[in-house]
């Protein structure tokens, strides 16, 4: 039924029905849900004070304004659920094992170790590898995440376990919820000298919200001060019961300096394994499962570390990641070497892709080039709109001209290169989240993996961005173009430093704050008349300390009678001065004003510059 709509536009109005629409999606789409012309909902935004075309991505907050003028709900479609109905399109089930009961095999439990920073994950891997990663790492923190498979004998059976490396600082907490969510096991790190930290609740909180196993590794029983038992205590609150308490976590002391029950550990991984989980996967379909890392390799071009989950990853294969897909040119073991396929619960880097995916993609394989570009190219457009409905700003007519005014709303553009996918991705989080008020926008106009380019420079030229390289450098003649446009181009190979040296760059951005610092306060005793100066107060200081050239403001019975005077004359006896202090008379002039009378009340301030928090 057509009924009229705001500002007289015909179109029409909804019983409360609910509206499926994806993120980002245009004005457009929704119109074509409701059988309405695209140009009147422009009109409809319009008179609700938003400036909208029809086919620009809208944030989700716009379509549900849009939705409720117009008695429609609508349920804004999660990614998981796009990417699903995505595949469904061609005849694909993710995440399902195909086949019966009898197609399942045993797979080898998959294992995050998390934990509070510097309690040691990095050195445990280190021994169960025997291998040295913290050499490598810059600021001794883990910034990648890596995968890897070590074998161990429980009861005189070998075992594979499959290791995923999540990083230890805060600013890697998507990465590592991520990690989480990609585990069968959780092997929780915690120092018995420390205890529990703010970051092992935070790491228990992520495996608890993906519902995985816990097994406790109490590190540094070999230094001073380790007291295991009292960790036993304090995890206890957070619902980790040792076994010997009665509970049901097992709680192994380790030292992964000395190298000491490592074994023991990895027989509790696989007990728990056996004893909580059924892992099985049928390793005879399409291979299917998740990116853990990426990167641009400069002789091999994309190279992404993959978790196979289902199935079997065999060279050749046309497979999709997120939205990079190609032909399985060659894959590599942990240890560098090359393997014609990967089962269930293997990782491998894969080469061969078109571009670099994000970790945490998901991944499988198809039968057609042409099937896997049309996936990846609409995960793509999916991913491009929603980020520009993101990046839109909101803005209504009323401060439309506020907004357009020089500084008003300054804005830092950001153009981050990085080496992996998952480092770019937490910074470019951990930079957005930062809160300097509503003054400073910051905006990240492009990130990508690789060397910083000739393009990103022209970017950032086109668009006064400042170029963030994290573990990366300017590749050609990209260096020689930036110094000679002048383009910021900063290098970071610690990411909590490039976070506090942008945050200190926005705060710098911001206009300063002022706030009024009272100086002293002067009494009139008596008011002498200057044929040359006018009247002059002559005063006792009551409080602080009166200063020349500073503000004043004249009060009379507890009112303020003016504003914004100036002390332009200070004087004690005959002496010209700079101030008086408190218990001193003097005489004061303020310039042109003369209206001041006996008991009135002289009081000085200054403004000063408020520090940012």
């Amino acid at each position: 039924m057509q009924a009229p709509s705001v500002g007289g536009v015909m179109l029409p109005r909804g019983n409360g029905e609910s509206i499926r629409l994806s993120r980002g999606a245009s004005l457009t789409d929704f119109a074509e849900k409701i059988n309405a012309n695209p140009a009147s909902l422009v009109a409809v935004m319009m008179n609700l004070g938003e400036m909208v075309t029809a086919t620009q991505s809208v944030s989700d907050e716009t379509l549900q304004l849009l939705a409720g003028e117009m008695n429609y709900t609508v349920q804004i479609v999660s990614p998981e659920e796009e990417d699903r109905e995505l595949l469904e399109s061609f005849d694909i089930e993710f995440g399902e094992d195909e086949g019966d009961e009898e197609d399942l095999v045993v797979r080898p439990p998959v294992v995050t170790v998390m934990g509070h920073v510097d309690h040691g994950k990095t050195r445990l891997l280190d021994a169960i590898r025997k291998t040295n990663v913290i050499a490598g790492e810059a600021g001794g923190i883990t910034q990648h995440i890596g995968a890897y498979q070590v074998s161990t004998q429980v009861n005189d059976e070998d075992r594979a376990i499959t290791f995923i490396d999540t990083p230890g600082h805060e600013a890697f907490t998507a990465m590592r919820a991520r990690g989480a969510r990609s585990t069968d096991i959780a092997i929780l790190v915690v120092a018995a000298n420390d205890g529990v930290m703010p970051q092992t609740v935070e790491a228990l909180n992520h495996a608890k919200a993906a519902d995985v196993p816990i097994v406790v590794a109490v590190n540094k029983i070999d230094v001073e001060g380790a007291d295991p038992t009292k960790v036993r205590g304090q995890l206890t609150e957070y619902g980790l019961v040792a076994e010997e308490y009665g509970g049901d976590t097992m709680f192994v002391d380790i030292s992964a300096k000395q190298g000491l029950h490592i074994d023991s550990l990895l027989e509790a991984v696989v007990l728990t394994a056996d004893a909580s989980l059924d892992l099985r996967a049928n390793p005879n379909q399409d291979a299917q499962g998740i990116s853990i890392e990426s990167r641009l390799d400069r002789g091999r071009g994309a190279v992404a570390t993959v978790l196979v989950q289902r199935g079997t990853l065999r060279v050749g294969d046309t497979m999709v990641v997120g939205d990079a897909y190609g032909r399985v040119r060659a894959m590599l073991d942990d240890n560098g070497n090359n393997v014609a396929e990967a089962g269930p619960s293997t990782p491998v880097q894969v080469l061969g892709l078109t571009n670099v995916p994000g970790a945490g993609d998901n991944f499988l394989v198809v039968d057609e080039d042409r099937t896997a570009r049309q996936i990846a190219e609409k995960r793509a457009a999916r991913e491009r709109n929603a980020a520009f409905a993101k990046r839109t700003r909101r803005v209504s007519l009323e401060d439309l001209d506020k907004v357009l005014k020089a500084g008003e709303i300054q804005q830092l553009n950001l153009i981050i290169k990085g080496d992996a996918s998952g480092s770019v991705e937490a910074l470019e989080s951990s930079l957005l989240q930062l809160d300097v008020g509503e003054e400073v926008d910051i905006r990240v106009l492009h990130r990508g993996v690789g060397a910083v380019t000739e393009s990103d420079i022209d970017l950032a030229m086109g668009s006064d961005a400042i170029v963030i390289g994290f573990n990366v450098r300017a590749a050609g003649r990209a260096a020689q173009m930036a110094e000679r446009e002048g383009v910021d181009v900063r290098y970071y190979s610690v990411i909590y430093q490039a976070i506090e040296e942008i945050e200190a760059a926005l705060k710098g951005m911001l206009k300063p704050e002022y706030e009024e610092v009272e100086l002293g306060t002067a009494e009139i005793r008596e008011v002498f008349k200057s044929s040359k100066l006018g009247n002059i107060a002559g005063v006792l200081i009551r409080s602080g300390e009166v200063k020349r050239n500073t503000k004043a403001r004249l009060v009379r019975d507890g009112k303020v009678i003016a504003e914004n005077l100036n002390i332009e004359g200070l004087r004690r006896f005959k002496d010209d001065v700079t101030e008086i202090r408190e218990g001193y008379e003097g005489g004061i002039n303020l310039g042109n004003f003369n209206d001041i009378k006996v008991d009135d009340v002289i009081a000085t301030y200054e403004m000063r510059e408020k520090p940012r928090a």
